[in-house]
């Protein structure tokens, strides 16, 4: 019979285990979390307020709120997308804004006091714009968090041509993750 030596050989590679498990379970926990779109909002509304943090923000039950009030004057809704974006669909009573465009052009006919909210489809694009606009003078500005995107998610009132649709414009395939499957528009 023979004896075998709980101690390797000099130079015998051993595999630890418990460290294999370790790894194992961290990696398949990261993708869980990576695949969750809680986690995902948590952490892109995180980035956008830190990357934005002079912007004032309105959640969509606020603006849904402030928009069913009769009492209180209406804010200007400014949609900072693409065309193509805003052709998918965009909030009753939006105008769209080039999200290049510059602060004149944007707010024309807009006085500096009147109450505006921005929103595009996460957030990016819509700070950058409030934040020129605060910086322009306008005294008003707030941010929609979640925007187009959290918007829809929430089955909130959206329109094309003026007829109510469900679905919005999902920017790409990355972004459009954000999207529950029963809103997301295909992408062309």
């Amino acid at each position: 019979m023979e004896i075998l030596s709980p101690i390797p050989p000099a130079g015998a590679r051993v595999p630890n285990v418990r460290l294999g498990f370790i790894m194992t379970g961290l990696i398949v926990a990261g993708l869980a979390l990576l695949a969750m779109r809680g986690v995902d909002w948590f952490l892109l509304k995180k980035s956008l307020r830190h990357r934005f943090p002079k912007v004032e923000w309105i959640t969509t039950q606020q603006l849904a709120d402030w928009l069913a009030d009769k009492r209180r004057e209406k804010p200007v809704l400014l949609d900072v997308r693409t065309e193509e974006e805003w052709k998918v669909s965009h909030l009753p009573g939006a105008r769209r804004v080039d999200p290049s465009a510059p602060v004149e052009s944007a707010v024309a006919g807009i006085s500096k006091n009147a109450p505006i909210v921005t929103y595009c489809a996460v957030g990016y694009r819509s700070g950058d714009l409030a934040t020129r606009l605060r910086e322009a003078g306008y005294t008003h500005v707030q941010n929609l968090e979640g925007s187009i995107f959290q918007w829809a998610n929430e089955h909130r009132p959206l329109v094309r041509d003026d007829k109510p649709v469900s679905t919005v414009h999902p920017y790409s395939k990355l972004w459009g993750r954000l999207l529950t499957d029963d809103v997301r528009a295909p992408l062309k």
